[in-house]
């Protein structure tokens, strides 16, 4: 009996602190980051142009109805320019598939 109290019997082990784990996660917000806008504001000049077409083809065959522009963006050629460049090379690997660029940011 005494030899198999050895394997199955409990020993007095000293047993180390648990040390805290040191997480950090992927997600983690960097503070370095400024998000770069897919849209910009446009030149005031140019309301009355994009207002008139936009309001056009919203019409379509219903003339008596009204429209009013509250917005006017443009795209962001900065954001455009770095999304084509990281689409294709992402493209490289992988030729028939998709990609969206949902947030581009700049380190400060």
């Amino acid at each position: 009996m005494i030899f198999f109290k050895g394997f199955f019997g409990k020993k007095d082990t000293i047993v180390p602190a648990p040390v805290p784990p040191v997480t950090v996660s992927a997600n983690a917000p960097v503070n370095d980051l400024i998000e770069i806008p897919a849209f910009i504001p446009t030149d005031p000049n140019e309301y009355e142009l994009v207002s008139v077409i936009a309001t056009a083809i919203a019409a379509g065959d219903h003339p008596k109805s009204q429209f009013v522009v509250k917005n006017i963006m443009k795209r962001n050629p900065e954001a455009h320019l770095v999304s084509l460049i990281s689409a294709s090379l992402a493209a490289g690997t992988m030729p028939e598939s998709k990609f969206v660029v949902k947030k581009i940011s700049q380190v400060k």
